[in-house]
């Protein structure tokens, strides 16, 4: 088990695991998730770390067939300007190691922006906290239990 899946077990989440080999090779770990579980890619979240000119960390969640548009999240925030997170940073932040990040169950609350293409789908996947693992489960049930907005953070 993973923090994340601690969590959504513990709120009794409604909410699916899948699982595969993951493969040290993959240059995406967002889109083997979705070849080897055979998804439709735009279904597909990665959670990305941005970093605010205060230092702030801040969560993106987008689908990984695209790309997080840094000013757009910028505005989502209220900051004036995000960069990319520190990998080191992030993994001592939410306490998983890069490819595995989840927006759930990290070791430190932090805010956390969920892109709006993710609100149409019944269900959309984001990694369960460890590379090879994903958790299936309403756009809804991880905003309510990330605490996140919705806004339109991806560009494709």
């Amino acid at each position: 088990m993973t923090p994340a899946l601690d969590l959504l077990k513990k709120v009794r989440a409604e909410h699916r695991i899948h699982s595969y080999e993951h493969d040290p090779k993959a240059a995406s770990y967002g889109l083997e998730a979705a070849e080897k579980l055979s998804l439709d890619p735009a279904q597909v979240f990665k959670t990305l770390l941005a970093s605010s000119e205060k230092g702030e960390l801040l969560v993106a969640v987008v689908p990984v067939v695209g790309s997080l548009d840094l000013k757009a999240l910028a505005h989502a925030a209220g900051v004036k300007k995000v960069e990319m997170a520190d990998p080191a940073a992030a993994q001592r932040s939410t306490g998983y190691l890069l490819g595995g990040i989840s927006p759930l169950g990290q070791k430190k609350r932090l805010r956390t922006f969920i892109d709006v293409t993710a609100e149409p789908f019944a269900t959309i996947f984001v990694s369960a906290g460890r590379r090879g693992l994903e958790v299936e489960l309403s756009a809804q049930v991880l905003a309510e239990h990330t605490q996140a907005q919705f806004a339109p953070l991806g560009r494709v």
